[in-house]
């Protein structure tokens, strides 16, 4: 009687640019919700006001906005209560900024588990920005508690914010997942990021309308993927900003091709991740 031959699990990296990893990183999907929900609860462990702070953030920052732009610069929002125009700017911007920045950093603050166990690394930046998700929904809930205080009731164009939701998302991981290849091999791309983010906070009309930019470059700056994610939560939310067009549909082009090549950029970086760190 023969001897049963042992089994063995050979793993190869993969070669060329024609394999994203779609298949295998859905089949570790259970590591995808472990490492959300670890995310979640690293954020705010050992603070005093632990998952307040979810809320408090957004709250704070519309506050000193509204003083600073509302009551002082007295910008204007369009008919809109400034600090109602100024929040319903922030949500977005603040999932997208903290999705940017945990996905731009995920290969780098992971690489405890990445050195020891083998998984699609892509499951790394797709748990960091899906984490921001339950900050968003939170500090959503304040927002239409102040849409019903400024007697906003919401209507049928909430149904689009999903579609401005997937974008501001798929934005944050197509930067995310370029800026993660590159902060393995440069450490200071956290830092870059951070700076970069605050410039890019005035580019984009969080603290005063679109309606302000010249006529003349307005189509230009509307390329500007959360520039149209804010004008669009406006537009749904308190009636203002700009509606889905034609440039809409160009943004989601360049945003689905920044992500896939992102993606594909990742897929050859994670063969030496481990080397490089």
């Amino acid at each position: 009687m023969s001897e049963a031959q042992p089994n063995y699990v050979e793993i190869k990296p993969r070669k060329g640019w024609g394999d994203l990893g779609i298949k295998e990183t859905w089949e570790f999907r259970e590591l995808l919700y472990f490492l959300i929900w670890r995310e979640i609860k690293g954020r705010y462990r050992q603070m005093a006001l632990g998952p307040t702070w979810i809320i408090l953030k957004p709250f704070v920052t519309m506050v000193v906005l509204s003083l600073v732009f509302g009551k002082l610069a007295k910008l204007p929002s369009d008919g809109v209560p400034y600090p109602l125009f100024s929040y319903s700017a922030l949500l977005p911007w603040t999932l997208f900024t903290v999705s940017l920045n945990k996905s731009a950093t995920s290969l780098v603050s992971n690489m405890g588990i990445i050195s020891k166990v083998y998984f699609p690394r892509m499951v790394v930046p797709i748990s960091t920005a899906c984490a921001g998700l339950v900050d968003f929904f939170m500090s959503f809930l304040i927002l239409i508690g102040m849409m019903l205080y400024f007697g906003y009731m919401p209507g049928l164009k909430l149904l689009i914010l999903p579609m401005y939701l997937a974008l501001a998302v798929a934005t944050a991981m197509a930067v995310g997942l370029w800026l993660a290849t590159l902060a393995v091999r440069f450490r200071d791309v956290a830092y870059a990021v951070e700076h970069l983010l605050q410039v890019a906070m005035y580019l984009t009309p969080v603290v005063y309308p679109a309606s302000m930019v010249p006529e003349a470059w307005r189509g230009l700056y509307m390329l500007n993927p959360m520039a149209q994610v804010v004008e669009g939560f406006r537009w749904a939310l308190v009636g203002t900003g700009q509606a889905p067009n034609l440039i809409t549909v160009a943004v989601w082009g360049i945003v689905l091709a920044l992500l896939f090549s992102g993606a594909h950029l990742f897929r050859r970086t994670e063969r030496t991740v481990v080397d490089l760190m």
